[in-house]
């Protein structure tokens, strides 16, 4: 399974330890949205399976796309009501809304079979591996 997530090392994973050093969120609007679709990705030699927490959408507004080896998620999420806002007496808020969208490169993978399903806001998604067959061969035998 030669498939392998990276993570980059750069200045918003450093911003990030240093929120979660200083138990401080006055990083959160520096940091990628990535932070807000916490992913699990399995892989075993039929497939992958994908899963990502996204509380808050309606299954209308997750969007999910797979081409040249790359799967694609987003969710769109509309402003949100708050009652405790009209007073104007909201201390701090943390609900984000807006588009968020997350890349995962997942080669082989046979689309007319890919399965999604959407409950109690994780996106769970099954993608089989296209099975090798003797058609793709490319080896020619010498007379």
């Amino acid at each position: 399974m030669a498939n392998e997530i990276q993570r980059r090392n750069n200045l918003f994973d450093n911003l990030m330890n240093m929120r979660d050093w200083m138990n401080d969120d006055f990083f959160s609007d520096l940091t990628p949205a990535a932070d807000h679709m916490k992913t699990d990705v399995a892989e075993d030699d039929h497939g992958y399976t994908v899963k990502i927490d996204m509380p808050g959408f309606d299954k209308k507004d997750i969007h999910i796309n797979y081409a040249n080896n790359i799967l694609a998620v987003t969710g769109h999420r509309d402003s949100f009501a708050d009652e405790s806002d009209q007073k104007g007496n909201v201390l701090r808020t943390e609900r984000r809304y807006g588009q968020m969208s997350r890349q995962y490169r997942l080669p082989d993978v046979d689309r007319s079979a890919v399965k999604a399903r959407y409950e109690n806001g994780v996106l769970t998604l099954e993608l089989p591996k296209l099975q090798a067959s003797d058609e793709n061969d490319t080896r020619i035998d010498i007379d």
